[in-house]
């Protein structure tokens, strides 16, 4: 690496290390308590879990995602839409009239309904799916975060065992450079 690499690793290291604990977040600090401790990484969906479990509108909320998201449901619905259609506009017709002839304002306003209760359910599912997400996106940060460390760490050792491997090598070759030249001291000239 040239000089302009590691002045700016050094200065890197300086930025991030020098302030101390104090500038880290609540949430690095926790990380950094569960590296030290040696604490294992959780699974994301016991974590999601852990607190009280879903009520019954949260359970509710999202079965109904479930359902309202599938195609299934968009199947059936269409098929009772046209049903509809053709039980008011064909069948009923024929016998005096159906119960809610070509505009559909029923249709409309059982419809409207459907969406404004389905809506905000739907919403609750997402947000607890959120809250899930944010829980395992958490973790993945302290997982990546002790990997990281860990490689540092590695890097490290690797580091300090050729610094080990190279002093070992120095000392033998000034051992025998020393040899050497005793020997070349010793042997008689001719």
């Amino acid at each position: 690496m040239s000089a302009d690499g590691d002045e700016a690793v050094a200065r890197l290291a300086r930025q991030l290390l020098d302030p101390g604990l104090g500038c880290l977040s609540p949430h690095d600090r926790r990380v950094l308590a569960h590296i030290a401790g040696r604490v294992h990484a959780r699974d994301a969906g016991a974590a999601a879990t852990s607190r009280a479990g879903p009520d019954f509108g949260e359970r509710l909320a999202d079965r109904v995602a479930r359902l309202g998201g599938s195609w299934g449901f968009i199947i059936a619905f269409t098929g009772l839409l046209v049903g509809w259609v053709v039980l008011n506009t064909v069948v009923l017709a024929r016998s005096g009239g159906g119960f809610d002839a070509y505009p559909y304002i029923f249709l409309n306003l059982i419809l409207s309904m459907v969406a404004a209760l389905q809506a905000p359910v739907i919403l609750m599912s997402q947000n607890r799916q959120a809250e899930r997400d944010r829980i395992a996106a958490g973790l993945d940060y302290e997982v990546n975060l002790r990997a990281e460390i860990e490689i540092v760490s590695l890097h490290d050792k690797l580091d300090r065992i050729r610094t080990e491997q190279l002093e070992d090598l120095i000392r033998a070759q000034t051992r025998q450079i020393a040899e050497l030249g005793a020997a070349r001291a010793a042997r008689p000239r001719g």
